[in-house]
């Protein structure tokens, strides 16, 4: 018996160790497991750890919002907003979020029709077309007040509308308060907010912000976890307009256009173009730039009140329609170019007095022509005086606009030094005026190579060549602050989104043009022009100025048109701003003789923005003129022995000079320079008169020619400027004085 349970308990020893080291080698397996577990644990969360991370919140419910920034505002010099952004908000549909709460759908279609004018059908029909969308645009921009209506009928306490379902999207809405108020300097933006034209566009980085961005995620308890990045709004540019001097410029050009409408071109404006700056001429600053046509920056791509619904239709059927518009917005001032006629002619005389060509005591004879070449390739260039001006000092051929004088001192120059100085004032060259859009014309005008001698006297009476408008006030200011040419600018300053000033832009003087003797001289015979010259009509009321007209002609298809100028200055003594005026293609019979109209509208606008300038009246007045200005709402401040009184001058003592009881006076007539060599005489046969020196038929009264097309009489087989540009005329204008 003893030995059997002996062998028996070995038995049991022997399972019991062999199960023992199978426990022990499990547990050494599970142990081992636990630590490669551990290590890839390890290696996951510090090396892999945010690709999972990233993996598991990718599985998570999100909420991701843009936060729009706010463009920045545009301002006058005075602090009058021009251009701002209107917080407005987007009516967002989250459909996934709304099919979640279907006792919700019902109410919330509801006040979405009550707040929003929404169709519930149209919003039934996406939900069942995309029923997990979490992100639709409803209706864009709408007002505060609207959402706010909404809010309050979510927020009563019998409503059922979704609280999740629906929300509101910010953004901003660019806004014009003036309506077409300074529209070319202006400019507008699209849809994105991306500035177009003008000041928006060349100041589209300054005004524009960046976005900013709310995110999160939605776990499982509906907690959301989010992360906000605000938007940083952009800048406000403080501009060197002056809205009040603006709206007189647009309102004057608007009433010059609509008494002209009709006059002679049937169902057409006073001009196609009439164009106005008024600049400060010690700093370059644009106080006002106007043009018309004009448009209405709200609603930019509105041409109804210049062309008809049929008219429109057709242009957008045949992919025209945003020519029109682009031709709409382009700012004449700085866009367009264009023969600059006479008052080109100041730049002349002072280049060839700085030089030394001439001296201010030379005088020049008129006889009504000028020659070049003999025989068959002989060229003839006529004065605005078929029988000449006779004997002129240089400031009486400023004052008569004589083409032969100039001609003259524009030989006595040559063409290197009339292109040194033609270029020194800054033409063929861009003014790099802060506006988008400035013209660039170095292929418009004459180089060395082109410059011949008849390119050289048609220049110097402003044919041949072109400009733009902001080229030629900026280079006429230095000719009358002492000949420093300071760059033309639009902007003075710029703030933050909290009223900080950024950046303040000063002047900039670029270089001197005259000397400030000649500068004198030249605002002398401009003051000469004026008083005794060709811009009588311009001189406003009880107020001396200077300034010089101008007349050119630009062809093309046999159809001869003009563009009319005044360039002026004031206060005469003291130069504080210059104006220019300029029409293109006056709806008159006679374009070449509507200068005056240049003249009169600069008149109209000077009598208003002198006084706003308190730039005081120092000339007399009659009582006609001084009730005309009192019918007109315009203050009467005038200037005796250095002391400013209220009280207007008597009529006992308007000098020889002033205005008549006319108000508008007529121009002095050219002294005649005619003898018994061209003599008028009158044909029989046709009751007209004959030019003694070609034997062209004249009218009798004007002695105007019959067939009145050109100031170059061709003897031979004509000739060329040099310049390729359609819209440049070879020849001188065949005009009035100008």
């Amino acid at each position: 018996m003893a030995p059997r349970n002996k062998e028996g308990k070995n038995r049991k020893n022997s399972l019991n160790d062999m199960i023992t080291r199978k426990l022990a080698v499990f547990f050494l397996v599970v142990l081992l497991a636990f630590i490669m577990l551990i290590a890839r644990l390890f290696n996951i969360s510090f090396q892999d750890g945010e690709k999972y991370k990233k993996q598991v919140l990718s599985q998570q419910k999100y909420d991701n919002k843009t936060i729009h920034y706010k463009r920045g505002s545009i301002v006058d010099r005075n602090g009058t907003v021009l251009a701002y952004s209107a917080q407005v908000y987007n009516v967002i549909l989250d459909t996934k979020r709304l099919n979640s709460d279907p006792e919700s759908i019902e109410p919330t279609l509801v006040a979405l029709n009550q707040c929003f004018n929404i169709d519930p059908s149209e919003v039934r029909n996406y939900m069942r077309d995309n029923p997990n969308n979490k992100y639709h645009i409803l209706v864009k921009e709408v007002p505060y007040d609207q959402v706010t209506a909404y809010e309050e009928a979510k927020a009563a306490d019998d409503s059922q509308i979704s609280a999740y379902g629906i929300w509101f999207e910010k953004q901003y809405k660019r806004s014009y308060p003036y309506g077409s108020l300074a529209a070319d300097v202006i400019g507008f933006t699209t849809g994105d907010d991306i500035g177009q034209y003008g000041l928006e566009q060349y100041y589209n980085d300054v005004l524009a912000g960046s976005d900013g961005r709310e995110y999160g995620y939605l776990t499982g308890g509906n907690a959301l976890e989010r992360t906000t990045i605000p938007a940083v709004n952009g800048n406000t540019i403080c501009t060197t307009i002056d809205a009040y001097i603006q709206g007189i410029c647009e309102e004057k050009i608007l009433e010059f256009n609509m008494a002209h409408y009709g006059e002679y071109r049937e169902g057409e404006p006073g001009s196609d173009n009439t164009g106005v700056i008024i600049m400060d001429v010690h700093t370059g600053e644009v106080l006002a730039m106007a043009s018309y046509p004009t448009y209405d920056l709200n609603d930019p791509y509105d041409l109804s009140a210049f062309y008809s619904a049929e008219e429109i239709q057709n242009m957008k059927d045949n992919d025209t329609y945003y020519e029109a518009c682009n031709d709409l917005w382009k700012n004449f001032c700085i866009s367009q170019s264009y023969e600059p006629g006479s008052v080109c002619k100041t730049f002349t005389v002072a280049a060839a007095l700085d030089s030394g060509a001439i001296h201010d005591t030379d005088t020049y004879m008129c006889n009504g022509y000028i020659s070049f070449g003999e025989g068959d390739h002989e060229i003839r260039i006529r004065c605005h005086s078929r029988y000449g001006e006779g004997l002129l000092t240089v400031k009486g051929a400023i004052e008569v606009s004589c083409n032969v004088a100039l001609i003259q001192i524009g030989q006595k120059m040559g063409v290197d030094t009339y292109l040194k100085y033609f270029k020194n004032f800054g033409f063929g060259l861009k003014t790099n005026i802060d506006l988008a859009g400035e013209m660039r014309t170095s292929s418009l005008v004459f180089t060395k190579d082109t410059m011949g001698p008849t390119e050289l006297a048609t220049s110097t009476f402003g044919q041949g060549f072109n400009v733009t408008m902001i080229q030629t006030i900026s280079a006429f200011c230095s000719l009358v602050n002492g000949g420093y040419y300071y760059q033309p600018h639009m902007v003075n300053k710029i703030m933050d989104d909290n009223g900080n000033t950024v950046e303040t832009i000063d002047p900039v003087l670029l270089r001197q043009t005259v000397s400030s003797s000649v500068s004198d001289l030249l605002r002398d015979y401009c003051i000469g022009v004026v008083e005794e010259g060709t811009g009588t009509y311009a001189r406003p009321a009880g107020y001396k100025i200077g300034g010089k007209t101008g007349t050119a002609e630009h062809s093309g298809q046999g159809k001869i048109d003009y563009v009319v100028s005044f360039m002026g200055f004031a206060p005469a003594d003291d130069p504080q701003i210059a104006i220019y005026v300029v029409i293109d293609r006056p709806n008159s019979s006679s374009q070449d003789t509507a200068t005056r109209w240049a003249c009169l509208l600069c008149r109209e606008i000077l009598t208003d923005v002198l006084p706003y300038k308190n730039i005081y009246m120092t000339e007399p007045l009659s009582e006609k003129e001084q009730q005309e200005l009192e019918e007109r709402g315009s203050h009467v401040f005038t200037v005796s022995n250095n002391s400013v009184s209220d009280n207007s001058v008597s009529d006992n003592a308007v000098s020889e000079n002033s205005v008549s009881e006319n108000q508008v006076p007529e121009p002095k007539p050219a002294e005649s320079n005619e003898t018994e060599t061209n003599k008028i005489v009158i044909d029989p046969v046709t009751g007209y008169a004959i030019d003694p020196v070609t034997g062209e038929y004249l009218d009798p009264d004007t002695l105007e020619p019959i067939n009145n097309e050109s100031s170059t009489i061709f003897e031979g087989d004509g000739w060329n400027t040099g310049v390729s540009n359609s819209n440049t005329n070879n020849t001188g204008p065949d005009t009035g004085p100008d």
